[in-house]
């Protein structure tokens, strides 16, 4: 057997089962090419609208629900109206204030923990350029 005639006994056809495991997977580094995190791949700087922006939204649209739902159930006890829609206002408007009220403290819980990873961020940096500094000695 020859090196040429090697690779055609190697050969696999296309519709067996082997060929499927010699197709080309993705591998770590496709994948994290696609990634959404592709921030820490890269080393560039991101805006503080880019950072805080999620966390502002959430705590708007929280915000906004909260108000909406305070305005619904003052509605509810100081309109006279008809049993039906009145149930259904006492009913809403507790749950677009709980639902605003939640909305709006997840936003303010997110602010500390990117802040915190931030600094951890920062801090990584750090400690790899100066390990890299000490290493290329």
């Amino acid at each position: 057997v020859t090196m040429e005639a090697l690779p055609k006994d190697l050969e696999v056809n296309e519709k067996s089962p082997e060929s499927k495991d010699l197709l080309p997977s993705q591998t770590a580094s496709s994948l994290c090419i696609s990634s959404r995190s592709e921030s820490v791949w890269t080393p560039t700087t991101r805006s503080n609208w880019e950072i805080y922006r999620k966390p502002i939204v959430i705590m708007s649209v929280g915000g906004a629900v909260l108000l909406f739902g305070v305005v619904i159930t003052c509605l509810a006890y100081t309109l006279n109206l008809g049993d039906k829609s009145l149930q259904v206002l006492k009913m809403t408007g507790p749950a677009f204030l709980s639902l605003g009220l939640m909305m709006l403290v997840c936003g303010l819980v997110w602010v500390p923990i990117i802040r915190k990873k931030q600094k951890q961020r920062q801090k990584s940096v750090f400690f790899q350029s100066l390990k890299s500094f000490f290493l290329n000695r």
